[in-house]
């Protein structure tokens, strides 16, 4: 077993680890656990979520124990990095590894729980979302300073950025599911317009993000930005439908 807790959270150690322990008999399901099942937690006067991965393929189970890190440790740690960094993310608690003879069995990843109004998907699904514009253009200075800390943060997509109304007119922006993160000294143009891909189809509002971003990303112009971000919304947008067809085709010959 290998067991990391945040020092902040030092004095509840013993708690937390008997929390991830009895996970798959206590807590309150949040989510639908499709993939990962994610529970809830009182700790003192705080609400805390456990992530508990799903178990890995046997490859996996043997790479996450010699030649990567898992899941739970890689978002515990990135975590820790965008808080110094000053990125919004929920503050990270503990990540506990159980390993058996060929490698990763298990893996959690404990973080404080964030009740906020919406997240960047309900900007997609809900064109007259009260304040519409003006969040998402703060969203778009939220991952423009991102980018300018080297942060690449390959789910950016609209579930992972927690939005929390703090005033009329002010929002604070928190990233989660963190597991998969690249961190440069700088990030290019591509590697910036090819960050916004995963975010949206809808073309209005790619025009109001790439004129966002047009504002502090003065080497480029508004046009650059938009034809760039564009490109590389359609490109992910053609692969995703690819994929969803096949998975369909796939799942017809099963039947058949």
């Amino acid at each position: 077993m290998n067991f990391k807790v945040n020092p902040i959270f030092e004095a509840s150690t013993a708690l937390i680890l008997d929390k991830i322990k009895t996970f798959n008999t206590s807590g309150t399901l949040f989510g639908n656990g499709d993939r990962n099942k994610i529970k809830l937690f009182s700790l003192d006067d705080k609400t805390i979520n456990i992530k508990s991965f799903k178990i890995p393929n046997l490859i996996n189970k043997i790479a996450y124990r010699y030649f990567r890190k898992s899941k739970a440790k890689r978002s515990f740690e990135f975590a820790t990095i965008l808080l110094e960094k000053g990125i919004g993310t929920p503050q990270p608690i503990a990540f506990l590894e159980n390993f058996n003879l060929i490698g990763l069995k298990d893996s959690y990843y404990a973080s404080e729980h964030l009740i906020t109004e919406l997240t960047y998907r309900e900007l997609v699904e809900i064109p007259d979302y009260p304040d519409h514009d003006n969040i998402l253009r703060q969203f778009v200075k939220f991952t423009f300073d991102l980018h300018e800390k080297g942060v690449e943060f390959l789910d950016h997509s609209p579930g992972n950025t927690l939005i929390k109304k703090i005033d009329d007119s002010k929002y604070e922006f928190f990233l989660v599911d963190l597991n998969r993160m690249n961190f440069h000294n700088a990030m290019s143009f591509e590697q910036r317009m090819n960050n916004f891909s995963r975010l949206t189809p809808k073309k209005e509002m790619i025009e109001v993000m790439s004129n966002e971003y047009s504002k502090f990303y003065t080497s480029k112009s508004e046009s650059e930005i938009f034809e760039k971000m564009w490109q590389a919304t359609s490109t992910f947008q053609e692969e995703f439908m690819r994929k969803k067809r096949l998975k369909k085709k796939l799942k017809f010959w099963k039947k058949s």
